[in-house]
């Protein structure tokens, strides 16, 4: 019998699961096998996976589970060198080169174990069957709008944390733009049609704000893009690669300027194709905003794990759009888990 376990996040800030209980009841009915650990963060309580009828392990109890149980996860392993005998799905950042990708792939070498990437299930066509990007363009928007009402009050963003749904994030952040007494942003987000885009500008209308949507139309002509200067907030919603223009370049950073704040969701300073290359490094919960520079500010956000934000919705949209893939873990001969089973082995086989 296929039998799924489902971990236990462990990183700072992670609440989100990749598993709801109405899925697990999918997945039971089906026949497939389905362990639940114990968690002190997960946004879904227990109770409702007991409810369905998996069963309940301790938390951070995986490295103990059978070896023929599927370990699943969203986020990163602890870093601690042990070698990976399981099966795993998660995000494991670890096909482009990371480093500590490399050490993470090595740990499955050494443990002859396999890890299904969820960035790298896809369709026949490359589209991937699950993302959470519509939520880290929701939540990316809403701190850029942060930003600039720090800024409005001579201060920059403070921490940010978890919002127990949607609608408290636009309760606490319309109460904060309403303290100013000011005229909304103007915004403009680059990668509109997407995923990622279209909840950034779903949050900044909710939020009163004028919103320009780009896409690879606006932007074919490979730049400048003086627009961009032209509003107060720019969302970056596409993702870094080959032939990616510049959106805001270093010289953006003297000339006459409207823009203070960029929110760059896809977040990828390291990247040799960053479309936003006047920053160098990802911002924090504790540390929203980077400043880059004065006179007037212009802060870029650059949040790694922005859905983490809004655990409940980014868990059940992402936990909806997988399931009929994991309703498929009974035959790993499947096209989704065949590819990203290849994946693995390309990026491994010459460690």
């Amino acid at each position: 019998m296929t039998h799924l376990w489902v971990r236990a996040e462990q990183r700072l800030n992670e609440e989100r699961v990749g598993l709801t209980p109405d899925g697990a009841k999918a997945l039971l009915a089906k026949g497939i096998r389905v362990t639940v650990e114990e968690s002190s963060v997960r946004a879904i309580p227990i109770a409702g996976y007991v409810d369905a009828g998996c069963e309940i392990a301790a938390e951070t109890s995986w490295p103990d589970a059978p070896s023929d149980a599927i370990i699943f996860g969203l986020k990163e392993l602890p870093e601690d060198g042990t070698a990976l005998p399981h099966r795993h799905i998660m995000f494991g950042h670890a096909f482009k080169g990371q480093h500590s990708g490399v050490a993470l792939l090595k740990r499955f070498k050494a443990g002859v174990g396999t890890l299904y990437d969820l960035e790298y299930l896809v369709d026949p066509t490359g589209r991937r069957v699950a993302a959470f990007g519509y939520w880290a363009g929701y939540a990316g928007a809403a701190v850029t709008l942060k930003c600039w009402a720090a800024q409005q009050r001579g201060e920059i963003c403070a921490p940010v944390g978890v919002y127990a749904s949607k609608d408290a994030l636009l309760a606490d952040l319309g109460a904060e733009l309403h303290a100013l007494n000011t005229k909304r942003p103007s915004s403009i987000v680059i990668g509109a049609l997407g995923r990622v885009g279209s909840g950034a500008a779903d949050l900044l209308e909710a939020a009163g704000s004028a919103v320009t949507k780009w896409d690879m139309a606006e932007t074919s002509s490979g730049g400048p893009f003086p627009e961009i200067l032209a509003h107060d907030l720019f969302l970056n919603c596409i993702f870094a690669r080959p032939g990616t223009p510049v959106f805001v370049p270093q010289d953006a950073l003297t000339v006459e300027r409207k823009l203070t704040a960029i929110g760059d969701v896809a977040c990828d300073p390291d990247s040799d194709y960053n479309p936003v290359p006047v920053y160098d490094r990802a911002t924090t919960w504790d540390a929203p905003a980077l400043r880059v520079a004065t006179n007037p500010a212009l802060d870029v956000m650059a949040i790694d794990n922005l859905p983490s934000m809004l655990p409940i919705e980014s868990s059940e949209d992402y936990a909806a759009q997988l399931l009929d893939t994991l309703l498929k873990l009974d035959d790993l001969q499947d096209g989704v888990w065949t590819r990203a089973k290849a994946d693995f082995i390309t990026h491994s086989k010459d460690l």
